[in-house]
């Protein structure tokens, strides 16, 4: 096992940075974060540096988009009261999904919390395991504690669909083309201006890396760390 003296806030933020053009690495012998992002005029430099002695340096693998959106799943079917349960279902459903998650739980403060807390016991446990994967023992204790396994909250589906019937969405965009449908032509173009305004602002609106997201997650505001 190597020992090091991990800076725990600086780790925890490159995991929940899960973005394409930027990559972060440990540095081993000191327990500093490494990011290298896109755009920034001190990565070239930065590269040269990791480049330049490799083996002293392990890749940071963030939860991928795919098992963010698992746990996101997993807490939507956790949810108990039936309406914000059939929001959040219609929330996720498409691209966008972290940000609209995020919005509708605005107004559930209570839910809103559990979302933290359950996303942040993943988290920390995505760490703890990645660490052990490396042979990683650390010489500072971590914040939050002895990282444990988070509570089941049962299966990814958010609910069963049941045979033969639509999952809220689809059935929204039924509705929607059955009422494009029943339009005479010459109302067409004004439906069309409107549906690509409606397009173009969720494409402003969305984050770059179509997760987000997560971490913007939804999350709370992740402070600004230096490159060392």
């Amino acid at each position: 096992m190597r020992k090091i003296p991990i800076h725990w806030d600086d780790l925890e933020s490159a995991f929940e940075r899960n973005s394409p053009d930027t990559e972060s690495f440990l540095e081993i012998s000191t327990g500093h974060v490494v990011s290298l992002t896109g755009g920034d005029p001190e990565t070239p430099s930065l590269r040269a540096k990791v480049g330049s002695n490799i083996a002293n340096y392990i890749r940071i693998d963030p939860a991928s988009s795919r098992e963010q959106y698992r746990w996101m799943e997993r807490f939507v079917g956790s949810v108990t009261e039936p309406q914000l349960r059939e929001r959040l279902i219609m929330a996720i459903d498409g691209k966008g999904a972290f940000r609209r998650f995020k919005d509708v739980l605005l107004a559930f403060p209570a839910e809103r919390e559990r979302w933290f807390s359950y996303r942040a016991d993943l988290l920390h446990w995505h760490i703890h395991t990645w660490l052990g994967e490396n042979d990683i023992e650390t010489t500072v204790a971590a914040p939050w504690g002895d990282a444990k396994p988070p509570p089941d909250l049962g299966e990814a589906l958010p609910v069963a669909i049941p045979h033969g019937t639509e999952a809220p969405g689809e059935a929204l965009r039924r509705q929607a083309r059955d009422l494009i449908d029943s339009l005479p032509a010459i109302e067409l173009p004004s439906a069309i201006a409107f549906l690509e305004f409606l397009t173009e602002r969720a494409r402003d609106t969305r984050p770059k890396a179509f997760v987000e997201e997560m971490p913007d997650p939804d999350e709370r505001p992740v402070r600004p760390r230096a490159v060392r």
